[in-house]
């Protein structure tokens, strides 16, 4: 540590500061986010079309302020990467990933062709709704015979 900054490599110091910079941005646009849509609760309108705008601008404010919070998860995970020398390695294959691509994406995780692997496997999504998977599978079993006992039903009445 130097004058309260952590010590990184030379290497990774300018992703090191462009992430600190995305981080501080993020936090500034999603606690305006935050604020106004408190603001849009409180001044929650009686008209009935007034009213569906008014929901769909606060649900599509909370959509971008869980997007924002999925970026700064992303990128306070890069900057620990950064502090273990860990950041730069694909964490799929241990490759190194290209100068390039943590130019574009400075928060990535895994090179090119492990994120394309990833997401033609579903993996990452998966990763996140893994929970939501185990409800869907438990009430896809119920339906099945209701739609088997309409279809008879529909046969005998031809």
């Amino acid at each position: 540590k130097k004058g309260g900054m952590i010590a990184v490599k030379p290497q990774w110091a300018k992703y090191y500061v462009h992430l600190l910079e995305l981080r501080d941005q993020l936090t500034r646009q999603r606690d305006g986010r935050a604020r106004e849509s408190a603001e849009q609760i409180a001044s929650y309108s009686l008209h009935m079309a007034d009213s569906g705008t008014d929901n769909f601008d606060r649900d599509f404010a909370l959509s971008l302020l869980s997007a924002d919070q999925d970026a700064l998860y992303e990128i306070d995970q890069a900057l620990k990467r950064i502090e273990k020398n860990t950041y730069g390695i694909c964490e799929l294959t241990g490759k190194p990933i290209p100068p390039a691509r943590l130019e574009a994406i400075p928060w990535t995780r895994f090179t090119v062709q492990a994120q394309a692997q990833l997401e033609r496997e579903g993996a990452l999504r998966q990763r996140r709704l893994a929970s939501l998977g185990s409800v869907d599978a438990a009430g896809a079993a119920e339906p099945e015979p209701e739609d088997e006992d309409a279809e008879e039903k529909s046969k005998e009445k031809e």
